[in-house]
């Protein structure tokens, strides 16, 4: 596949002597969404920043559509869009202008036919005469799109997408950012909520002190970290775990009173050991009153590296 940005030996140190990015390798293919994950200072917003321009990165090289962003800054970035994660617009400006206005900064011709169907896709076009100020936060970050999408980038960056906005408005987003997707647009975002970049993301990467950690295919990452965890409640408690359930990786509380099962590769071979279990315990003779059985999510997985990295 076909990369859009590539990213080599990235370093960003401030004056303040504060390393940012320590020699950043990232590749992006073109046509993906791809979810930048990592803790509050992880070094994410800089990575966007030096890529956009923001950001003067102090070593590395970025290369995007196939060019030294760096000899060709000019001319690329008006292929690139940045929905920022702050609010950073005039309030006081209707959505209408504003939208338009970001289009004239990168010297394109007005096109209101294409504004038009920019502030449709993103429930805006009632809005168009509203100052920003009178919308909703969720309408805002919508403005924030818009802007961006203005004059018609191949490659987008939107960080924190969705924060500040209520689980209803953010699953809308989540597929006004599909569709964009589908149109060809290059997604990179950066996010809080994990399960965006869980039902999104094509690719995930971990970024963790300033360094990538890993970057892998989501659902390939669900599969090869996701576990399944089953709580088993007893009818009577036991003294050990019963022969019954050798081969399962199944252990007993302290109490006795309840079998915690944790196994499987996220493919679903681990709802298949519980079942597995449960025959064997009736076959036994040995009852239950209740099953919790739960599969591991993207955040666990993100939690675990992490925490693995840190150790």
């Amino acid at each position: 596949m076909d990369a859009i940005l590539e990213i080599e030996g990235l370093t960003k140190t401030y004056d303040s002597g504060f390393t940012a990015l320590h020699g950043v390798d990232l590749s992006i293919n073109k046509g993906e969404i791809f979810a930048l994950l990592g803790p509050n200072g992880a070094g994410k917003t800089t990575l966007i920043g030096a890529v956009c321009g923001l950001v003067r990165p102090s070593g590395g090289t970025i290369r995007a559509f196939g060019e030294d962003m760096g000899r060709h800054w000019r001319r690329l970035r008006a292929k690139v869009g940045l929905v920022p994660q702050e609010l950073a617009t005039d309030m006081f400006e209707t959505v209408i202008h504003s939208v338009n206005y970001s289009r004239g900064l990168f010297g394109l011709a007005p096109d209101p036919a294409r504004i038009e169907e920019i502030l449709r896709a993103l429930s805006l076009w009632d809005k168009r005469n509203d100052q920003i100020r009178a919308l909703s936060g969720g309408m805002k970050r919508r403005v924030l799109i818009a802007k961006a999408l203005a004059h018609e980038p191949e490659l987008l960056f939107l960080d924190e997408p969705t924060a500040g906005v209520d689980v209803e408005l953010r699953r809308d987003m989540w597929a006004q950012i599909a569709q964009l997707r589908d149109r060809g647009t290059t997604i990179i975002l950066t996010t809080h909520y994990i399960e965006e970049a869980e039902e999104m993301a094509d690719r995930v990467g971990i970024i963790q002190d300033g360094r990538i950690r890993m970057v892998e295919e989501t659902r390939s990452l669900m599969k090869r970290l996701g576990r399944t965890e089953a709580h088993i409640a007893l009818a009577t408690p036991l003294t050990a775990v019963p022969d019954v359930l050798d081969g399962l990786n199944v252990s007993l509380t302290d109490d006795g009173s309840e079998l915690v099962y944790r196994g499987g590769d996220g493919s679903g071979q681990g709802k298949a050991e519980v079942a597995q279990l449960t025959k064997r315990l009736a076959a036994a003779g040995i009852d239950y009153v209740s099953i919790d059985i739960r599969e591991s999510s993207l955040e666990d997985i993100f939690v675990d590296l992490l925490e693995g990295a840190a150790a």
